[in-house]
């Protein structure tokens, strides 16, 4: 069991406001992945979830159950910090069993705790070692031991893989979900990484300025971001933008492109949103299209609205499964994503094909998503 509900969270450090209505509500056993930028509020709701701050206003619940007025020891939660914060001068062993004493678990009981943890973490070896000898990943399996030995209703994670190398952090990224599966209960997850939360979350919440911009799976969150500054966030390299006037042509409305040194190009709008983008003709909004939808017409999936045209190549980042073609168009910059095999080279031209069945627009001002 695990289901958390946030009501209305507020927070308020005197006039300064950190965090405006918060509202989440999981499935149960969902993991929960709160990403955002540096200063966005995600540690901060992290931390009033754990009781280690105190809400200026809302409520919160687990398993229907109000924490609220509850102090951080009587919430049935276990969080791990991103310092790993082990007692130094304990052993593995005694780090992981220290909690329990302290709660008067019966010694039997604290030693089956204790093999069951570190059998599933595969830290059995290190158990007399203190942690200045662990390397970190191995620190950080401890600092999950020590939570999952309590065995929470639900666990909070903050940016426990940031002081990891680019290696480990995969492995544990994997490392978590497959504890998630089978500890059955569920996480809450901070992170700026947005491809830890795209890859580990069920459910995501994407803030910035300590508001919820969406809340969706990493599917919606990725496929149908709810405004540009979600669309930009999440995705690596980051969605294109590109400035637009909507037109109306022979074959219905199409996009104009500006050269920011004159010339255009004109792009057709595909059939499905050709009624959304009707209430915004003659006004200048942007198109939003993903690396990926931007590749050598070989790669291309046929799409009625697919478009193809010569750029320049200003510069090329081989990946290993493809090639990112850094170009522009008309003077507005764009990543394309192509087949490693492409023939390209630097400061020459290649034919990208744009697959604007899959591109999105917003209005140029609000940044709002229009269709």
């Amino acid at each position: 069991m695990g289901k958390l509900i946030l009501h209305d969270i507020h927070k308020s450090y005197g006039k300064e406001k950190v965090l405006h209505g918060i509202n989440i509500e999981t499935g149960e056993n969902q993991f929960l992945v709160l990403i955002g930028p540096s200063g966005c509020g995600k540690t901060t709701l992290l931390n009033i979830i754990a009781g280690l701050e105190q809400q200026s206003q809302g409520e919160i619940l687990l398993n229907d159950r109000p924490l609220t007025h509850l102090s951080p020891k009587d919430r049935d939660i276990a969080m791990v910090f991103q310092s790993y914060a082990l007692y130094p001068s304990m052993t593995v062993r005694n780090n992981i069993l220290f909690g329990l004493e302290n709660r008067g678990v019966p010694r039997a009981e604290r030693q089956q705790i204790l093999a069951e943890v570190t059998r599933m973490l595969q830290i059995e070896s290190v158990l007399d070692r203190r942690p200045r000898q662990l390397s970190g990943g191995q620190q950080q399996r401890v600092a999950i031991g020590r939570a999952i030995a309590r065995r929470p209703s639900l666990f909070l994670f903050d940016e426990p893989l940031s002081n990891l190398d680019a290696k480990l952090r995969v492995e544990m990224r994997s490392e978590i979900r497959r504890l998630h599966k089978q500890l059955q209960t569920s996480m809450v997850y901070v992170t700026h990484d947005q491809i830890e939360a795209m890859t580990m979350g069920d459910l995501i919440a994407v803030m910035n300025g300590g508001i919820i911009q969406q809340l969706g799976s990493p599917e919606e969150i990725y496929n149908n971001p709810a405004n540009r500054f979600v669309a930009g966030f999440m995705g690596s390299p980051s969605m294109n933008f590109v400035p637009v006037t909507v037109r109306s042509g022979a074959d219905g409305l199409a996009l104009q492109v500006h050269g920011k040194e004159g010339g255009e190009v004109i792009l057709p709008i595909p059939r499905r949103i050709q009624a959304a983008l009707r209430p915004q003709e003659g006004r200048a909004i942007t198109l939003g299209i993903r690396p990926e939808q931007i590749s050598d017409p070989d790669s291309a999936r046929e799409g009625e609205a697919l478009h193809t045209l010569d750029l320049p190549v200003d510069l090329i980042e081989p990946t290993g499964p493809d090639t990112l073609v850094f170009t522009h168009l008309l003077g507005h910059p764009l990543v394309a994503r192509v087949h490693p095999s492409t023939q390209l080279s630097v400061n020459g031209n290649c034919s990208l094909s744009l697959h604007l069945e899959r591109a999105v627009f917003f209005d140029a001002d609000t940044g709002k998503r229009l269709a």
